[in-house]
């Protein structure tokens, strides 16, 4: 086996303050702190006999939270060896001092499901902040706090999205400023909360300077694997402060399985690998126990949370559960030249599925049973029509066969000022069609995409998605076949995957993200170089999206800023206006 980086550069362009570091010690020092006085209430007596020495390494966490429960998570670090089951005692309490406790029970933490916990506290009341901690053989969790979600007339949401954290590209500093804010309703994340790639592979060049190489140290391919990767990951305490804030609402990306996922195979993904079916079935169960989700079977991760009247908010699964195979470019690659008619009946093929039939229904009934506001998609790729000149793209694929983006450009104004200097080589080039650059996306599922499309805006409804996957961020219009305005896109960019600094170092980002925007006549915001996260603010006149950037996953020293604020008006749910 061998472990490799994503197919070639192209499909990672797009894709895939004070300082920091006291805040952060700070942070978690308060928990560690708290988690100590908590030790000396009462909480349910243990077993008696002789206890194991445990402790909580990998911190605590919530997630999908409703109007009157949310789910607890925690696990248990066990002893080597240790294979009989912990007795684990839970509070949920109104206050951070646990002195007006709402809800508390036992549970088991047991070897069969790696010593993970999850209690779905229900019985609580709406819009309202909790506290809670675990305990085990009188040792005491940190303590987070978490919120349910509101009802009724709903003034305002306010969320923070994620996507793309690979530990051994660098320090979750995007984590660590998202995690000192005290404004969130809850956090969203769009997926690749892990990477599946083996040491040496995949953005992995500081990892050892930077003391975050990988465990285990191969590609992770069993259930054993992607547990030690996910706990790995859990053990960052930027990540443990975060999720000790407030609730997460969360769905996988490929990298929770391997990349280029789709329903029945992988691009990173070999035979002599083992059969697909069994990793792809060990990842959901190990993504599931460490992650505080609610699901009703493991495949079915798709779910809505209704933010009283304002916002629903519908988490999609646009990569395992009904996605049909990636189309190549390089299948339609003839002597004579590219296949244009071919790939167009490929692409616009009305039977090519990425969410499946049953999960497109299903968000049909929950968009038409929904009288909020907004509906915000949560899911994974982008949506919006990135199609860029063919030139560009050939030349990704295979240097010296394109041009850049910056020379195309550069052809693109001399034909506006002097196009009658254009040479013949230089008018063919700009004679050649857009086409998508990224097959993975909406983009390589057009019928697909036009469905989505045309249920909302036969519902009359007010349509925000939310991508990640592509390590840059971006704002699109989105629009059906037919011109007609439906909805906007706001994409995230990555926790700390390489965008197009990594694979476009010649380009100035600056200089790029405008040339995109002129190529690109939907999209209206990018940025190709840092990395960051995005506040998403719905209110009833408008939805908002701040992308807040940090200076440095490097060092743990850095500093955090908002670049870039746009928003859609309710009264024109097309269209975005640049703040």
């Amino acid at each position: 086996m061998t472990d490799r980086a994503s197919p070639h550069p192209l499909h990672n362009l797009f894709r895939d303050a004070a300082p920091s570091d006291d805040g952060r010690r700070r942070f978690v020092r308060q928990l560690a702190l708290g988690a100590g006085a908590m030790a000396t209430l009462p909480l349910a007596a243990c077993g008696g006999g002789s206890e194991p020495e445990v402790s909580f390494a990998h911190g605590v966490a919530s997630g999908d939270p409703l109007a009157d429960r949310v789910m607890l998570w925690t696990r248990v670090t066990p002893p080597t060896g240790h294979e009989a089951d912990i007795p684990v005692q839970w509070e949920l309490a109104g206050d951070a001092a646990f002195a007006s406790i709402v809800a508390r029970g036992e549970a088991r933490a047991t070897a069969a499901q790696d010593f993970t916990l999850k209690v779905d506290a229900t019985g609580l009341k709406p819009a309202t902040a909790y506290h809670f901690r675990f305990r085990a053989y009188g040792v005491t969790s940190p303590v987070a706090r978490t919120r349910t979600l509101p009802t009724g007339s709903v003034a305002q949401v306010k969320l923070a999205v994620f996507s793309c954290a690979n530990y051994p590209a660098g320090y979750f500093n995007v984590y660590a400023d998202a995690a000192r804010r005290n404004d969130l309703d809850a956090t969203v994340h769009l997926g690749d909360y892990i990477y599946e790639y083996g040491r040496g592979g995949y953005a992995s060049g500081n990892a050892a300077a930077m003391g975050r190489l990988v465990q285990p140290a191969g590609e992770i391919l069993s259930l054993a694997d992607y547990r030690q990767r996910h706990a790995q990951y859990k053990s960052d305490p930027d990540l443990q402060a975060l999720h000790a804030v407030a609730p997460m609402i969360a769905v996988w990306d490929d990298h929770e399985f391997a990349n280029d996922t789709w329903s029945a195979g992988a691009e990173n993904h070999q035979p002599e690998e083992g059969d697909f079916a069994k990793r792809k079935a060990a990842a959901m169960q190990a993504y599931h126990e460490w992650m505080p989700t609610r699901t009703a079977a493991p495949e079915l991760i798709y779910r809505s949370f209704a933010f009283g009247d304002l916002m629903a908010l519908h988490m999609l699964d646009t990569r395992i559960i009904g996605r049909d195979k990636q189309l190549d470019y390089a299948d339609f690659m003839q002597a004579g030249g590219f296949d244009a008619a071919g790939f167009t009946a490929a692409v616009t093929n009305p039977a090519r599925q990425l969410m499946g039939q049953t999960q497109t229904q299903w968000l049909q009934q929950q968009m038409a049973a929904s009288s909020a506001t907004w509906q915000l998609l949560g899911q994974q790729v982008l949506m919006g029509r990135m199609n860029i000149p063919a030139p560009i793209l050939m030349e990704t694929m295979q240097p010296g066969a394109g041009v850049s983006v910056s020379q195309y450009a550069a052809l693109a104004a001399k034909a506006q000022s002097a196009a009658a200097t254009l040479t013949p080589a230089e008018q063919a080039i700009l004679a050649q069609p857009s086409i998508p650059y990224n097959l993975d996306a909406w983009d390589g599922y057009q019928a697909a995409r036009e469905t989505v499309l045309g249920m909302a805006r036969q519902l009359g409804k007010k349509l925000v998605v939310l991508a990640g996957d592509t390590h840059n961020a971006w704002a699109n219009e989105l629009q059906d076949m037919n011109g007609n305005a439906v909805g906007v896109e706001f994409a995230t960019s990555s926790v700390s995957s390489p965008g197009f600094e990594e694979y476009l170092p010649k380009e100035n980002p600056a200089m790029l993200a405008g040339a995109l925007q002129q190529l690109i006549k939907p999209l209206k915001y990018c940025d190709t170089s840092r990395r960051g996260y995005m506040v998403v603010t719905a209110t009833a006149d408008a939805c908002r999206a701040d992308w807040v950037y940090v200076s440095s996953i490097t060092s743990r020293q850095f500093t955090a800023s908002t670049d870039a604020s746009m928003k859609v008006l309710a009264s024109a749910p097309g269209q975005l206006v640049k703040l």
